[in-house]
């Protein structure tokens, strides 16, 4: 979980998997979409595969990519515990301002 939530910290990274999230597409794609090196891309395709969050396909000398539904869904899981704290705690305040009102 650390090592996704590292990856997906990067703006770019988060962007990539953006454009990954529903089609395969070709390094070389990918990169077109930023102004940076396409090494630097690389790299950043490195760290979301590394972490779970990538899919890489190689077709001849291509390497396609596609977000990694399982890993994605992992993070949702564990960011969804926070929110569904903060949802209990909404409803206890919201229960207690009526008990009060009540009163």
């Amino acid at each position: 979980m650390d090592t996704a939530l590292h990856a997906l910290a990067e703006p770019r990274r988060r962007a990539i998997l953006n454009i990954v999230r529903d089609d395969e597409k070709a390094a070389g794609e990918i990169a077109a979409y930023f102004d940076v090196t396409r090494p630097a891309i690389s790299q950043h395709l490195k760290v979301l595969r590394e972490a779970g969050l990538l899919d890489e396909r190689r077709d001849g000398t291509r390497r396609l990519y596609r977000a990694r539904r399982d890993g994605m869904r992992e993070v949702r899981e564990y960011l969804e515990t926070f929110w569904s704290d903060r949802l209990l705690d909404l409803k206890r305040v919201a229960e207690q301002e009526e008990r009060s009102r009540r009163v």
